[in-house]
């Protein structure tokens, strides 16, 4: 689908498109291109589910620059060409910040808002970098660190690095390893210009200046959810949630993608979330 600005943003939907509110899946990165095919089943009979690469990402094709404002831009866009006044938002990761800028700019189109492991607000990121090494041996340790400063990488390089970037991010890294080598030959390429770009500006201007404002445009209907053995610490998560008011569900034996671990309790979750979004 053609963007004001020349982008073509490729997406998908899956349930009956006729009925409202439709509920939006968000995914993170920001540089991966979509990987919530798994969720979309689990909720497609209670209400649209839309899908989408964001610009730069799978079959979303952008060599421009990237920003927040532009991001959140097409979004609205999106929702008016699926002729969707008011979404149901699930993000994950990134994909929660997203949904939050969203809802700051346009809180109008927000019937509902389920945050999934994000977003991550004030000094997260010391704990985070605690944990993952904490569940690396020295030697992996080692090779990641010399992977990432290599200029340029191979693709066996590249799935290497993101095996090892990602498999910290499971409560059982023996199962993760599996699972994030799969990942790192499924989710490619990373568009590691847009995870530059966005994360500069998310350091320049992040969700915390932000968030008696989220507060205020909230809706009535929003949640966040997580992980309990997130590498990414649940404190934080729950800091949030106490500062914005908000209810927050910890998914037991889970990490930062609970729908791959723990699919059935996260499947009831979302499930009763969406039912009563639709029905309010």
């Amino acid at each position: 689908m053609p963007i004001t600005d020349g982008a073509r943003l490729h997406w998908t939907a899956r349930g009956d498109t006729a009925r409202k509110p439709a509920v939006i899946l968000l995914h993170g990165g920001p540089g991966l291109p979509d990987y919530l095919g798994d969720i979309a089943p689990m909720i497609a009979d209670l209400a649209p589910v839309y899908r989408y690469d964001q610009r730069g990402t799978g079959r979303s094709p952008w060599r421009g620059p990237h920003s927040l404002a532009r991001h959140v831009d097409d979004l609205a866009e999106l929702l008016d060409a699926w002729d969707v006044p008011r979404a149901v938002l699930i993000g994950h990761s990134y994909g929660t910040d997203l949904a939050s800028r969203f809802c700051l700019g346009h809180p109008d189109r927000v019937a509902a808002m389920l945050l999934m492991c994000g977003p991550f607000t004030g000094d997260w990121r010391t704990g985070y970098r605690t944990e993952r090494a904490r569940r690396m041996s020295p030697a992996r340790q080692e090779r990641y660190q010399a992977l990432g400063k290599l200029p340029h990488r191979t693709e066996d390089q590249e799935i290497e690095l993101l095996t090892l970037a990602w498999f910290t991010d499971h409560a059982d890294p023996g199962h993760g390893w599996h699972r994030a080598a799969g990942d790192a030959r499924r989710r490619r390429p990373v568009n590691w210009s847009m995870n530059a770009e966005l994360g500069a500006e998310a350091h320049r201007d992040p969700l915390d200046g932000h968030l008696a404002d989220l507060r205020a445009r909230l809706p009535a209907r929003t949640e966040l959810l997580a992980g309990a053995d997130d590498p990414r610490p649940v404190a934080a998560l729950a800091s949030l949630a106490h500062r914005l008011t908000l209810p927050l569900t910890r998914i037991e034996d889970a990490g930062h993608e609970p729908w791959l671990e723990r699919p059935d309790a996260v499947r009831t979750h979302l499930r009763r979330f969406v039912r009563d979004a639709v029905r309010a």
